[in-house]
């Protein structure tokens, strides 16, 4: 998750100071418009998004897929209530719904990428990694979890961040981000590591809190002559990203503890073309259902104009599928 799945301040409330946050950046950067980016032709490509719902990504090049952050079940955990989520709310995998979309065909998988531990990132993963076969990169806490909740351990890779990785059709590079942190105290929702992978695994996960953060990554694929960069978490590492030139920003919202979240982060990757929102829905709603803004959109929205009038915001609908 990017923002809250603890007792204390709301998320809802949160929302609302990133609201404020957003304008008082859009005001800032209104005077220094970024400039144009250099007209570029490019060829056409088979390259295409689709978006799972949450984090969730697909992205798929001719016959390869990679998945970031796949989780279809999406129990209720009261996550965007003004309670917040509680952290007993037991874990839960929807495998009837899995199967339907692995059987028909239209969910598959040569990579999965886990961003970080969080129930809404994680938790049906390794029944994924069952049915379609793929490969799963993680840390070591994300890996010790995926197998205490019975993930093919043969399937599972350990990294770590500056892994740059290349495949038939695609390349993966992992780099070393940061979760988004919330409250007056700057807290990390679950936080804490299960080391000892392969060695010692944890006890199986039982509710939300048991899925702990253990280290955040972001992924950058480039497949198709296209190339996609993901965050799982409102924050990122800027030297981390220096030199990265991506086609597509995926772009969590959040971020109003992040000195200037947005700004920053277009400048640094040279202005990306195309940016979607991600991590902005209520996953308590089904992912049959349309996606219902969590209150983080518009602000995300806001701040991107103003940090990047060029850039293309473009927000997908639950299951479209985007041509790169």
């Amino acid at each position: 998750m990017t923002d809250q799945s603890f007792r204390g301040p709301s998320r809802r409330a949160l929302l609302g100071a990133g609201v404020a946050a957003a304008a008082a950046l859009a005001a800032a950067c209104a005077s220094e418009p970024a400039a144009a980016p250099a007209t570029t032709t490019t060829a056409p490509s088979d390259t295409t998004l689709r978006w799972w719902g949450n984090n969730g990504w697909e992205i798929r090049a001719g016959a390869r897929t990679v998945l970031i952050d796949p989780w279809l079940t999406r129990f209720r955990t009261g996550t965007y209530t003004p309670q917040g989520a509680d952290p007993r709310s037991p874990l839960s995998v929807d495998t009837a719904l899995i199967d339907s979309y692995v059987d028909s065909g239209q969910l598959r998988a040569d990579h999965i990428l886990v961003t970080h531990g969080h129930y809404d990132h994680l938790t049906d993963v390794p029944y994924l990694a069952q049915r379609t076969g793929a490969t799963v990169l993680g840390t070591e806490t994300h890996l010790n979890l995926m197998a205490a909740l019975g993930a093919p351990e043969n399937q599972l890779a350990l990294v770590t961040g500056g892994e740059q990785l290349d495949f038939d059709g695609y390349s993966i590079r992992v780099l070393r981000s940061l979760h988004s942190e919330v409250g007056t105290r700057t807290q990390i929702a679950y936080p804490g590591t299960r080391p000892g992978y392969p060695a010692t695994k944890p006890p199986r996960p039982q509710v939300i809190s048991d899925l702990v953060e253990g280290g955040t990554l972001a992924y950058q694929v480039t497949a198709g002559g296209r190339s996609v960069l993901n965050f799982g978490g409102s924050n990122y590492i800027e030297s981390e990203l220096a030199g990265l030139r991506p086609d597509v920003v995926l772009l969590p919202t959040g971020g109003a503890r992040v000195h200037d979240y947005v700004p920053r982060l277009l400048t640094v990757l040279g202005h990306p073309r195309l940016v979607l929102p991600t991590h902005w829905d209520d996953f308590d709603y089904p992912l049959g259902e349309p996606a219902r803004d969590a209150g983080g959109l518009e602000p995300l929205r806001k701040a991107v104009a103003a940090a990047d009038p060029h850039a293309t915001f473009r927000v997908p609908a639950h299951l479209e599928v985007v041509t790169l």
